[in-house]
């Protein structure tokens, strides 16, 4: 029996072994997709306690309790912190099999040299131990990034952010770690929700302007991409809960926006063509300034209304969608590709049986001497554990080039997420090692520890240009 996380965990086989231990472990970490607050870098936040820096605003956990019984009070509501994580002791020594409860003890293991079980137990004396160590100045915001071995972070930043921070960052000469912003325009493209509105009007005072027509509010949409770009912006994240379709002319576009000025609500066909029409000029202008264009699609989102008015987005309560994907992409990147504007492009599904389509898919739109042009996208959200990560590795593999893989991202609001490189970076190496051990590949660590550190690290540096 393999004792708990150890240094084998995940690790199969002794070719597994030698392929993350020698080549992939030691690779640094670029962080192309998160949800961090650049601003706790800026003012290098030192956390008063563990359940600050972990269960504040991480809807993976609060979606666990939930489901383990507690109360709300206890996950969102007005309980102490010291009883938050109680209650999240509680729900991860029942929460086998999630991955949740692998990240919580590689992040106590990793960043605070705990090798105890949380449980509930267990709880009070990890509590003491975890604080102490957050409460000094090798625990600050930057301090736990630099432990992690990270170059690059590219944070998720709305079109009308003002990116005072990254601003900030970037003259901080004390602070060596690149922190990005990628450029997140949901919100342009819906047009037909509630908050339109009010975003249209931070839109207008962001690009000092006023939006008569839709000359303009593409006009202005393209200043935006431009100042991102300007403060070091090379990627852009597309929240899609399905893929727009429509070929409609500009013309018909713009009196769809003249709709949308007038306060009227647009049916969905036309919601659809403006959608489809907006995205593809974002497109365009990722693809002219180099930038590389994440889709990530097939999200039902704020599924429980009552929790919503409540709490608001990002809380919990999202779930996977089984809309249409394979049609609608390959008209969107071949309608980009006919114009020769397609930029690279990173693709994600939130439903697992989308990974065929999209593997096959990329091998259409590959070429202009860039290496894995078109990505499949890491396993995303719902599929971020052991079998959705080994089902995306495989079927890359499968069906196209996995050594040009861009690896591992952390999707998250936590700094101690970074352990979720180790968590790929073992699984990755794991799957190539049984393959050696059953004949399936050469015994070439050598060759096959170049691909694991490709993957790791060394593909989304020449990906990204960052």
């Amino acid at each position: 029996m393999k004792k708990f996380m150890d240094e084998s965990f995940l690790l199969s086989n002794e070719a597994a072994e030698k392929l993350y231990h020698e080549y992939s472990k030691q690779m640094p970490i670029i962080d192309y997709h998160c949800h961090i607050n650049p601003k706790e870098i800026l003012d290098n936040r030192k956390f008063e306690n563990i359940t600050q820096v972990w269960l504040y605003g991480d809807h993976y956990k609060w979606r666990a309790m939930r489901t383990y019984g507690i109360d709300e009070k206890y996950i969102t509501g007005d309980g102490t912190d010291y009883e938050k994580f109680l209650a999240w002791a509680k729900t991860i020594s029942a929460a086998i099999g999630n991955p949740l409860y692998h990240w919580t003890h590689l992040e106590l293991k990793r960043f605070f040299e705990i090798d105890e079980v949380l449980n509930e137990k267990t709880a009070s004396a990890i509590w003491d131990k975890v604080n102490a160590k957050l409460n000094s100045d090798e625990f600050t915001v930057r301090e736990l990034i630099k432990k992690s071995n990270v170059k690059v972070i590219c944070t998720t930043d709305d079109p009308v952010d003002s990116l005072e921070y990254h601003l900030a960052l970037k003259e901080d000469k004390e602070f060596d770690v690149k922190v990005l912003p990628a450029f997140r325009p949901d919100k342009a493209l819906g047009i037909n929700k509630d908050t339109f509105k009010e975003w249209f009007r931070k839109l207008e005072q962001a690009d000092n302007c006023k939006i008569k027509n839709f000359d303009d509010y593409l006009a202005a949409l393209k200043n935006r991409v431009e100042f991102f770009h300007e403060v070091g912006c090379r990627v852009s994240d597309n929240a899609l809960d399905f893929v727009p379709v429509g070929n409609a002319s500009k013309e018909e576009v713009s009196k769809i926006f003249d709709k949308v000025l007038k306060g009227e609500q647009v049916s969905f066909e036309d919601e659809n063509k403006f959608r489809a029409f907006v995205l593809k000029y974002f497109g365009k202008l990722y693809h002219d300034l180099g930038w590389v264009m994440q889709l990530h699609m097939n999200c039902v989102r704020d599924n429980n209304t009552k929790m919503f008015e409540k709490l608001g987005p990002d809380t919990g309560f999202d779930s996977l969608n089984d809309t249409e994907v394979a049609i609608p992409l390959s008209r969107l990147l071949d309608s980009l590709n006919c114009e020769d504007a397609l930029p690279k492009t990173i693709i994600y599904s939130l439903n697992a049986n989308d990974n065929a389509t999209i593997g096959t898919l990329l091998g259409c739109f590959q070429g202009d001497g860039i290496k894995g042009k078109i990505q499949f996208g890491s396993a995303w959200w719902f599929n971020d554990h052991k079998l959705g990560m080994e089902a995306q590795i495989k079927s890359l593999a499968n069906l196209g080039m996995l050594s040009t893989f861009v690896g591992m991202l952390t999707d998250s609001r936590s700094f101690l997420s970074y352990t979720r490189h180790e968590y790929f970076r073992r699984i990755l190496c794991n799957v190539i090692g049984e393959w050696v051990e059953n004949g399936e590949l050469p015994n070439d660590i050598e060759g096959l520890g170049q691909i694991v550190s490709d993957i790791s690290y060394n593909n989304a540096k020449n990906y990204f240009n960052m």
